[in-house]
């Protein structure tokens, strides 16, 4: 199976190429970086370089296509990967407008290579996050559940419009929902993790919020389910069966890590620091549940939090 992925050299797309290539699938990368000539040791390019013997092949996604379509034409699947980190840095009007330009962008760019391309693949895998539906209190939150009203909603719900445009009778579209995906290289995790080590640990603001989460090696599984699954399309909540609210997050991990989790971090506090972006990632959440891959028979690994963050953390005992 030939496979595209286009962010493929993030925290989610290189854990799903190894997994591919562990497998003798054929791998091709989309990265905007020139890895010939790149010298940027820590950065994409040395990460592509470490991705051989996938092809890594350079693109500019700005809404058109270029060289790079010839990719698409005769693959068997495109995974949408791209777009800019949205917790890297506080949320000014240029940065909202780069998180979703980047996103639309980038989904615009493949969907137009799929539509024009004369062999389509017969699955389009597009991301998307839990955020499409906003803030909620504790409703449970399936597929089915309508889209809210806020920056990340927003940036979601447009971002999943652009991907269904790469829909035909040839070509399916998956929109993956992601919660808080779960590893210690990468991803939210790790900036977790410094208040623990010092002790000063704990909830964030009400901690009522729900944290819907996933373990990295189940989100690479489901993923790869709905490349191989022709009853799935449409939108797919990528989180483990049991989410858990804040408070619950932090005493396990606390409990995991061996470390005191009663230190909350006010809510005042962190909108001073972080303004929006406080709201949009931390002090609220949604209690997001995979009903579509439950229903269709996935079978998840690590079904409760306490188990995937052993598994993490296995080495501390």
């Amino acid at each position: 199976m030939k496979v595209i992925i286009a962010g493929g050299t993030g925290f989610l797309g290189r854990a799903l190429t190894a997994s591919l290539l562990a497998d003798g699938q054929d791998v091709v990368v989309l990265t905007r970086v020139d890895v010939a000539r790149s010298s940027d040791a820590a950065g994409s390019g040395e990460v592509a370089r470490r991705l051989q013997p996938s092809a890594v092949v350079v693109w500019t996604p700005n809404g058109e296509t270029g060289p790079w379509a010839g990719e698409i034409d005769g693959a068997d699947a495109v995974v949408n990967l791209a777009g800019e980190s949205i917790g890297d840095r506080r949320w000014t009007s240029a940065r909202k407008r780069r998180i979703l330009e980047s996103r639309l962008e980038a989904t615009a760019s493949l969907a137009k290579a799929i539509r024009g391309a004369r062999r389509p693949p017969a699955v389009f895998v597009s991301a998307s996050a839990v955020g499409y539906y906003g803030p909620l209190d504790d409703r449970k939150a399936p597929e089915t559940t309508p889209a809210g009203s806020d920056f990340l909603a927003r940036v979601c719900a447009e971002w999943e419009d652009r991907a269904r445009r790469a829909g035909s009778d040839r070509t399916r579209v998956v929109l993956i929902r992601s919660g808080l995906v779960l590893e210690r290289d990468g991803g939210a995790l790790p900036r977790m993790l410094p208040p623990f080590w010092f002790g000063a640990g704990g909830k964030v603001g009400s901690g009522r919020q729900y944290w819907p989460w996933i373990h990295r090696g189940d989100w690479v599984s489901l993923v790869r389910w709905t490349l191989a699954t022709p009853a799935v399309s449409g939108p797919v909540n990528a989180v483990g069966p049991n989410p858990v609210t804040n408070e619950e997050f932090a005493r396990t991990l606390g409990r995991v890590l061996h470390r005191p989790a009663f230190m909350p971090a006010p809510a005042f506090a962190l909108r001073l620091l972080l303004g929006e972006m406080a709201d949009g990632l931390l002090l609220s959440g949604q209690r997001a549940v995979p009903a579509v891959a439950e229903r269709l028979g996935f079978r998840f690994k690590y079904e409760r939090l306490e188990d995937a963050l052993r598994a993490i953390f296995g080495s501390l005992g």
